[in-house]
């Protein structure tokens, strides 16, 4: 008889998060053995459950991002098989997770039997990623920004002035306006708004 999977659930969004449990719950070789609420707790929960099998990680939750707690994942529990499954289907976020590790990337409409046939498939080291957002990936290539560009674009958002993105960044008013002018040509857009529009969208922020 083959042995039971550990799988350890992060999603913010509680009824979510429980559906998923459920849904995983009804595999017979599937355990969901802990759920954390924020991106932060992963890694503790994995450390308090150390017969965690694979983490399925959602993008937006608070205190850490999926992509940032599945790096950190990764850098401790290199073994540990990593999914990514979101609501946020965009090219960008598929690459950052890549980068950060994860072994799958499935959005959250996937059909339930498709995300228990990943838990399985990553087991075994392949890596499962969903083939439309795959292809959209290869179109759309790499993230063109800087780090530094994305840090300017993210806390412009809001609409703050350059003089604000100065203050709260630490960074000259003239270095500000340099970066956001980059960004700008760089995403072929006419102003800031546009060009945080087109980089969340492609999931580069």
């Amino acid at each position: 008889m083959s042995r039971t999977i550990k799988v350890l659930l992060a999603e913010d969004q509680s009824m979510v998060r429980e559906a998923l449990a459920a849904l995983l719950g009804l595999e017979p070789d599937i355990e969901v053995v802990a759920q954390v609420a924020r991106g932060d707790e992963a890694v503790a929960a994995v450390r308090a459950h150390r017969e965690v099998d694979v983490v399925l990680l959602d993008i937006e939750m608070p205190g850490a991002t999926g992509i940032e707690a599945a790096a950190e994942l990764h850098r401790e529990f290199p073994g540990l098989r990593l999914v990514i499954l979101t609501t946020f289907g965009r090219p960008g976020y598929l690459r950052s997770a890549m980068e950060a590790g994860a072994d799958a990337f499935l959005v959250k409409d996937a059909p339930a039997a498709q995300l228990a046939a990943a838990v399985r498939k990553v087991l075994t080291g392949e890596r499962v990623i969903d083939p439309t957002l795959a292809a959209a990936a290869l179109a759309d290539g790499a993230n063109p920004l800087t780090d530094r560009e994305r840090e300017v674009l993210r806390a412009a958002a809001d609409g703050s002035t350059n003089a604000e993105l100065a203050a709260t960044l630490h960074l000259s008013q003239g270095t500000v306006r340099n970066y956001l002018s980059t960004a700008i040509q760089k995403l072929a857009v006419r102003n800031r708004a546009e060009a945080v529009r087109i980089a969340r969208e492609k999931g580069w922020l």
